[in-house]
């Protein structure tokens, strides 16, 4: 345990505390409210009652006043937590257990094991330290790498032109795009490519001052990329005008060009074929002097020149003068970058045609898309799951995720272990299902050293093994609960796992009323199966569908199914309990100090059925390949997710109960 902690780091600027300030004080250590990283699921698989001690669980860093990390952070976390801080409200702290605090962070006003005692001492040394006015007389502002990045916006068309604040291009008039400080912009393409752009909240990874502006390219035109394949720009030289009445205007060109009389985007300096239709190409001279040919758009300026004949009523200056804008407006601006849209005297383009070939959503009107993440810290979602949506108002077009806590599928690069250490490493890498991945491991490494199965052990593992499915399965549904709004499945679902999760052979056993009366609950909730019905549903007989959402989808396949599935499994687990000894955490037999071999093993675990083969030289663990139900579910998500409405999309993400710490790389 730290020493008496002062918040120096993390206080608000004042030299003495107010009467006003200490009252503040009292009333916060009284009320504390606090940010789980990486998530409450995390917490309550360690076996953490964080309500218990007298703090209430935030949704978000705005309504948090203490920092609590549970266990080491993986590096991508650890620079979402710096964000998440600094979002925090001052007066705040920062709890850390079981782990040292992450170096994007300031430092540690509290620590402990990670241990429910250990949090009970900590948080209540916390509140006698707030109650007392824990105001610094002179705390640092907290700074962080992450917290530097810093929006401009820039001009697809124009890179040169860079502002600070949203606004139109002084040039062309389109929209300016955001962009973070010193990211490089795109390469300048001569074609329509408009990005509609949108202030979006970041859910967890980005301060309010470093929020994006999400943007989405328009499609090309079909016969621009022709034209700009075809017909590569050039520079015109000056044309003389002979203002004769009666006679036109003139253009002399300094060469021949030959056109394809179907395709007039088809342009070319010498003779040839077309290469959409193989007619022949035809002199542009002779087409103009037989009158049958279009020029192709963009191209001379003979439309230009035909409106200023007709205009014979202006004087020969202002004639002039509209000569040069409509030369430059031909060849300058449009002629080459915009070939085929009529921008009309203002040079601007014309959103109608613009917007002609764009998606439309159910109403008509064009799909106006927005990208938006949610995570690695987003309440509903397990910590670690990073979310990517592209919304059309609240519905999903397309989405994907990842996640930021996993590890590899083969382990070379962790160098050589042996083979205890090698299966504390992959249990504590998988917080959710610690017993299930130990017993993989141990099974694993028990066949490359030769041996055989052990009965005698396989009841003590079996009942282990069963029990954390149990929990496994109150767990999700305590945090699917707290999703969907239902605070009384959240709370019972919780308190069951807590129990369960320290409970012997004859204590699960007397947990069975508890279980039982959990599962008459949700049966009799009417609005909680309106609410799953039909929502995720998910094709039958896919091989890519393990453990229980497999198991849901010869039921129906939806987030109905998917609970239920997994409610029938917690009675079916006591039986195997009941059936076998008292359970005991899995322990590596004797192998030896000098063996060597290969061995493979499959553990059905909470999730679904994972597989690893391990290889052994002398005793040490050299190389491994895992795969698990995760690294298969996690695809899912992009079929879940398109064409739903926002809340059933995630939703039926939840419903799946991915673990990101079981998402293999």
């Amino acid at each position: 345990m730290t020493p008496d902690p002062i918040l120096t780091a993390t206080g608000v600027r004042q030299k003495r505390p107010s009467v006003l300030q200490k009252l503040f004080s009292r009333a916060l250590a009284s009320n504390l409210s606090c940010l789980v990283v990486p998530g409450p699921e995390i917490a309550l698989a360690h076996g953490l009652d964080v309500k218990a001690v007298g703090m209430r669980i935030a949704g978000t860093p705005r309504d948090a006043s203490v920092l609590l990390i549970v266990g080491k952070l993986p590096e991508k976390m650890s620079e979402a937590v710096a964000v998440l801080f600094a979002q925090m409200p001052r007066l705040r702290a920062i709890l850390v257990l079981g782990a040292r605090p992450p170096s994007s962070l300031p430092g540690t006003d509290v620590s402990g094991d990670l241990s429910q005692a250990a949090l009970i001492e900590a948080v209540a040394r916390l509140k006698q330290v707030m109650a007392k006015g824990a105001f610094a007389s002179s705390p640092e502002d907290f700074d962080s790498s992450v917290l530097h990045a810093r929006t401009e916006y820039v001009c697809p068309m124009h890179p040169e032109v860079v502002e600070d604040e949203p606004g139109s291009c002084p040039k062309c008039g389109m929209d300016l795009v955001a962009r973070e400080t010193g990211e490089s912009t795109p390469e300048h393409h001569h074609d329509h490519e408009h990005e509609h752009h949108h202030h979006g909240h970041d859910h967890g990874e980005h301060e309010d001052e470093h929020e994006q502006c999400h943007g989405h390219e328009d499609r090309e035109h079909q016969n621009h990329h022709d034209h700009r394949q075809d017909h590569e720009p050039e520079h015109h030289p000056d044309h003389n005008h002979d203002h004769s009445e009666g006679e036109g205007h003139k253009q002399e060109k300094a060469e021949t060009e030959y056109t394809c009389p179907m395709h007039p985007e088809i342009v070319r300096d010498e003779p040839g074929s077309c290469p959409k239709c193989g007619m022949d190409l035809v002199a542009r001279e002779d087409m103009e002097d037989d009158g049958g040919g279009e020029e192709a758009p963009g191209h001379g300026n003979d439309h230009e020149h035909q409106h200023h004949h007709d205009h014979s009523d202006y004087d020969e200056h202002d004639h002039e003068h509209h000569q040069d804008d409509g030369h430059e407006h031909g060849h300058g601006h449009s002629g080459h970058e915009h070939g085929g849209h009529d921008h009309g005297a203002s040079g601007f383009m014309s959103m109608i045609e613009v917007t002609k070939d764009l998606p439309r959503s159910a109403d008509g009107l064009q799909m106006d898309w927005l990208e938006v993440p949610f995570g690695p810290v987003f309440p509903g979602l397990p910590g670690g799951l990073k979310l990517t949506l592209t919304l059309d108002g609240d519905g999903v077009t397309e989405g994907q995720a990842a996640s930021v806590v996993g590890i590899t599928s083969e382990g070379e690069e962790d160098g050589e272990m042996d083979a205890n250490t090698f299966i504390e490493h992959l249990s504590s890498a998988m917080p959710l299902a610690p017993v299930s991945y130990r017993l993989l491991a141990c099974l694993a490494i028990e066949r490359a050293a030769g041996l055989e199965d052990d009965s005698a052990n396989a009841g003590g593992r079996t009942g282990a093994l069963e029990r954390e499915r149990i929990a496994s399965h109150l767990g999700w549904l305590a945090r699917f609960g707290h999703q969907m709004g239902f605070a009384w499945l959240a709370n019972r679902a919780s308190t069951l796992q807590l129990n369960v999760q320290a409970a012997s052979k004859e204590g699960l056993i007397e947990l069975e009323p508890s279980l039982q009366a959990l599962a008459t609950r949700v049966g009799r909730t009417p609005l909680l199966k309106a609410r799953l019905r039909g929502i995720g549903v998910l094709p039958t007989g896919s091989s890519d569908l393990r453990g229980p959402v497999g198991r849901a989808s010869g039921k129906g396949g939806d987030a109905w199914a998917r609970l239920w599935q997994r409610l029938d499994e917690i009675p079916a687990s006591l039986d195997l309990i009941k059936a076998a000894v008292e359970p005991e955490l899995p322990v590596l037999r004797n192998i030896g100090s000098d063996v060597s071999g290969t061995g493979e093993t499959t553990v059905e675990t909470p999730r679904g059925e994972s597989r690893l083969k391990v290889s052994l030289e002398h005793g040490q663990v050299t190389s491994y390949e895992l795969d698990t139900a995760c690294s298969h579910h996690i695809d899912l998500v992009a079929e879940l997710v398109k064409g739903r409405e926002l809340g059933d999309a995630l939703v039926a993400v939840g419903s799946i109960d991915l673990s990101p710490w079981e998402v293999i790389s």
